[in-house]
């Protein structure tokens, strides 16, 4: 990642509701992910990788470890098996290590204590996102949770997006949706939010979310809730 990303917190309109991507965004999913894919190295008699080389591509999902661990496309003819072997170790060990990233806590406490709805909208399929929501104690406290086969159509596309304003009753206009990956961006942008770039996430050297042109930047999760709070 460039290494002249800032944050800004002027002017910031406060929203009226807080909507996030989920890994790398709001919980630091990637021990337990990076876990699941050397298992998998492992099992395929390959040599696990550094935990600093793996957590970079944890925003690009099983599609990005895959490539990483086994130089494989979803054209690739053994993709889909590994991908689904990763998947379900990773169901196994879903909530090991992950935890919500420093700052996030606040965020949510200062929505619930100000009557504003937050949720989570995740191109991480249902059958890990939920669980895993659960796991961190928050099924209860979220307003809306989507995940990345809810809908026909996922991050970058609006939709899941739009569908979580309509589930809220809050106009798009008035949310704010905060993401480590271009896509976040994109369909922030596309359903007419604010879009905010969380620079806490994960990210490959060769990002640059300068390039996003997001409406906010923030380095640190504990930035962000500032900013929210000021």
């Amino acid at each position: 990642m460039s290494e002249h990303q800032g944050s800004s917190s002027a002017a910031v309109a406060k929203p009226k509701a807080v909507l996030f991507d989920l890994d790398g965004t709001f919980a630091d999913t990637a021990p337990d992910l990076a876990y699941a894919l050397n298992t998998l190295l492992q099992q395929q008699g390959l040599q696990k990788l550094d935990y600093d080389s793996i957590r970079p591509y944890v925003s690009k999902g099983a599609p990005g470890l895959i490539r990483l661990g086994f130089g494989l496309t979803s054209s690739d003819e053994n993709y889909d098996t590994l991908r689904q072997q990763l998947l379900d170790i990773y169901a196994e060990n879903l909530c090991q290590h992950t935890q919500l990233f420093d700052g996030i806590s606040s965020v949510i406490e200062y929505c619930e204590s100000n009557a504003l709805p937050w949720g989570i909208i995740t191109n991480k399929p249902e059958f890990l996102t939920t669980p895993l929501v659960e796991q961190l104690g928050l099924s209860d406290r979220a307003a809306t949770v989507i995940s990345g086969d809810t809908f026909a159509e996922r991050k970058p596309h609006p939709m899941p997006l739009l569908e979580a304003s309509k589930a809220i009753n809050i106009d798009p206009y008035d949310c704010w949706y905060i993401g480590d990956d271009k896509r976040d961006i994109d369909a922030a942008k596309a359903a007419n939010m604010t879009s905010i770039a969380a620079l806490w996430g994960y990210f490959l050297d060769s990002d640059d979310p300068q390039n996003w042109r997001a409406d906010h930047y923030f380095k640190t999760a504990k930035d962000l809730a500032k900013a929210l709070t000021a």
